[in-house]
């Protein structure tokens, strides 16, 4: 097993002992990302559906520095500290990814990494 390790500027850097991204032959698992700016690693500014909007950004990022879209996700969990965001989730979510929508699961979760109130990671399914 070969594996490849996926890396953006255009995302933000890991805050841990992981990577952006793995790829393992077609398939690439993207990594949590928060609403971090890339350029600063702050939380962004904004309401709920900024914040939601600065995760795909990001998750954006990494799935075009491993050479697909977030057209070939193919599985998204998403983390809320509220989980009365979840149609907020799926209003921004149909921004940037259209039918038909990857297997989903939606998690309400006590606390996230630096405060953040939403996270999301997937996995993304490419052809060779």
């Amino acid at each position: 097993m070969t594996k490849e390790i996926i890396r953006t500027d255009l995302a933000p850097q890991a805050i841990g002992t992981y990577s952006q991204a793995v790829r393992v032959g077609d398939t690439v698992y993207l990594s949590g990302q928060i609403p971090l700016l890339p350029d600063t690693m702050e939380l962004v500014d904004g309401d709920m559906a900024v914040q939601i909007r600065r995760v795909f950004d990001n998750l954006q990022a990494v799935a075009r520095a491993a050479g697909g879209t977030l057209a070939d996700v193919v599985k998204l969990n998403v983390y809320l500290t509220d989980l009365g965001h979840f149609p907020l989730v799926n209003q921004v979510m149909a921004e940037y990814i259209a039918e038909p929508y990857p297997a989903r699961a939606a998690v309400g979760v006590a606390a996230l990494p630096k405060g953040a109130k939403v996270e999301m990671d997937a996995v993304m399914c490419l052809t060779s």
